[in-house]
């Protein structure tokens, strides 16, 4: 019973997080932590490694679309790789509380700002003074995943809205960084052996199926007035999640 609920959970975190353009790693945790009971460490690397099939299958259909900006996300991968190895490194040191206030407020201010940018048309503006921003936004997310395991997607994700691509490219380019990213969290989480299959590995079926489900409703629903409504959804996702993990 609880292998199949899992299964349907990991079908609707495919769909979301793939949609969304993450990896889900916070919401992975959330399941393995509340239904499994795992502990941190076992959540984290459990949630890092069981959601690469998931990301692969994401982006492999975005990239058949023809929806991934490579120069973009090649960019964020030169700061964001360092970052997941260094940030895994550094974990064992890091307050849990800390880390938590930090990566809290800078969700917050993203949210706001994919808000504040609907308002107007700053899209050249933005372009124009963004030649550093994917190196900071890639290196955010590689802490996130090197430190915490997660999935480091809200950092790309915003900060692909912010330099001005569609719904749907931010989607899918985001997905390419996050698999980039993850291939080598997981081989850092790896190392630690604290990967529980048995709690991961029904997820992970779930979730393949909802990733290989996300970018078909994605090209049909991400544009005009969906593309606004999953802005604005983004936009107010990213502010709760700064809030709930900063509190």
């Amino acid at each position: 019973m609880q292998f199949a609920l899992m299964i349907i959970v990991g079908l609707f975190v495919g769909i979301f997080v793939i949609s969304m353009g993450g990896g889900g790693g916070s919401i992975y945790l959330g399941v393995l932590t509340a239904v499994f009971n795992l502990a941190p460490a076992s959540a984290a690397a459990t949630s890092i490694v069981t959601s690469l099939p998931a990301l692969a299958m994401g982006c492999w259909l975005y990239y058949r679309q023809g929806q991934i900006n490579f120069h973009l996300g090649n960019t964020m991968l030169i700061s964001a790789i360092p970052s997941v190895i260094i940030g895994a490194l550094i974990a064992p040191f890091i307050s849990t509380k800390l880390y938590s206030v930090i990566i809290g407020l800078i969700l917050f201010v993203l949210g706001i700002q994919i808000l504040y940018k609907l308002h107007g048309n700053s899209k050249t503006k933005t372009q124009q003074q963004s030649k550093k921003l994917p190196l900071i936004f890639g290196s955010i997310s590689g802490l996130m995943v090197g430190v915490a395991g997660l999935s480091g997607g809200g950092p790309i994700m915003a900060g692909l809205l912010v330099l001005g691509a569609s719904m749907i490219q931010a989607s899918a380019t985001s997905s390419y960084v996050l698999i980039c990213m993850s291939i080598v969290g997981a081989i850092m989480h790896l190392s630690g052996g604290q990967v529980d299959w048995s709690a991961g590995f029904s997820l992970m079926i779930g979730a393949i199926v909802g990733a290989a489900i996300a970018p078909r409703l994605m090209k049909k629903f991400a544009v005009g007035r969906g593309a606004l409504i999953l802005n604005i959804f983004m936009g107010i996702m990213l502010i709760l999640m700064g809030l709930k993990t900063m509190l």
